[in-house]
């Protein structure tokens, strides 16, 4: 938490991401009086005062004097939250780093939303967490605007290594809508596969808990061998697949039905999507 020490943190929104965040921070050992969460709904923050953390639903209170925000609202209420926000900087020479998690919403956006009276834009960056943060092993991806330093990078870093094994910077905005397509969604991804695989097991004549335990903790180990292993996923696949044997049979039949390509157009779809959401979100 070095990168962080002595930085006021202000969270504007203390929904489930929220809390997952300041969570990992304060397990951490980052100070709670360091934090101040700004949350309309009762609530989320009660929630969130459980941690120890000051809670307040004034958004202006919040940000005025935060050397790092941390946007966590909805997108369809992002535009509002930041138009809100830049009428507390005007007496600031320099503006607090924002850091914004809502959904879709550009760069472009975000500056235009923040930029205050006498011109002042606030270094932004843009990030694509996904839901196993609130169990502290997520997945992010990130884009900076130009004025973004290496400090704030670490700075970052740092947050968002409280709820994510993986964080990942990008070079160019669009590629957060394939982190989208790819991380962001992801999970939902392997949770339909569980839930098919436990389904079709359950059809042959196992025991639909019995199945469940069985394929959930399958998924789970190897997830594990994945983030553990040296070796390549195309590796762990053959190290477990002999030659005409059960596995062998398995894949075939993947492959003969397509599942490259129907994965192939799952993602694309989301990250297409991920785009046309961010563009009619950002008017």
């Amino acid at each position: 938490m070095s990168q962080l020490e002595g930085n006021k943190l202000a969270f504007i929104g203390g929904g489930n991401m929220a809390f997952a965040i300041i969570s990992g921070l304060v397990s951490q050992g980052l100070s709670k009086e360091s934090i101040i969460v700004s949350e309309p709904w009762e609530v989320n923050r009660n929630k969130v005062a459980s941690l120890g953390v000051p809670t307040t639903t004034d958004n202006l209170e919040a940000a005025r004097d935060a050397d790092m925000v941390i946007i966590a609202v909805k997108p369809q209420v992002c535009k509002s939250v930041c138009e809100e926000m830049r009428s507390a900087w005007g007496h600031r020479t320099s503006l607090p780093i924002v850091l914004s998690i809502a959904a879709g919403i550009t760069l472009g956006s975000l500056k235009n939303w923040t930029k205050t009276q006498d011109g002042k834009t606030a270094p932004i960056v843009r990030a694509m967490p996904n839901t196993p943060a609130l169990v502290g092993e997520g997945a992010v991806g990130l884009f900076a605007s130009e004025d973004v330093t290496d400090e704030h990078k670490k700075r970052l870093d740092t947050l968002l290594r409280s709820i994510a094994k993986a964080v990942e910077w990008v070079d160019r905005e669009e590629l957060l809508d394939v982190v989208t397509g790819l991380s962001g969604s992801g999970p939902a991804y392997f949770f339909a596969v569980v839930e098919h695989l436990i389904a079709s097991a359950t059809a042959l004549g196992l025991p639909e808990d019995v199945a469940t335990r069985l394929a959930t903790q399958t998924c789970a180990g190897a997830g594990k061998m994945l983030v553990d292993s040296a070796d390549s996923p195309a590796q762990l696949r053959t190290s477990v697949t002999s030659p005409n044997g059960t596995t062998h049979a398995a894949l075939e039949t993947f492959k003969k039905l397509n599942l490259d390509q129907i994965i192939d157009a799952g993602v694309k779809a989301a990250t297409e999507r991920g785009a046309e959401l961010g563009e009619s979100l950002g008017k």
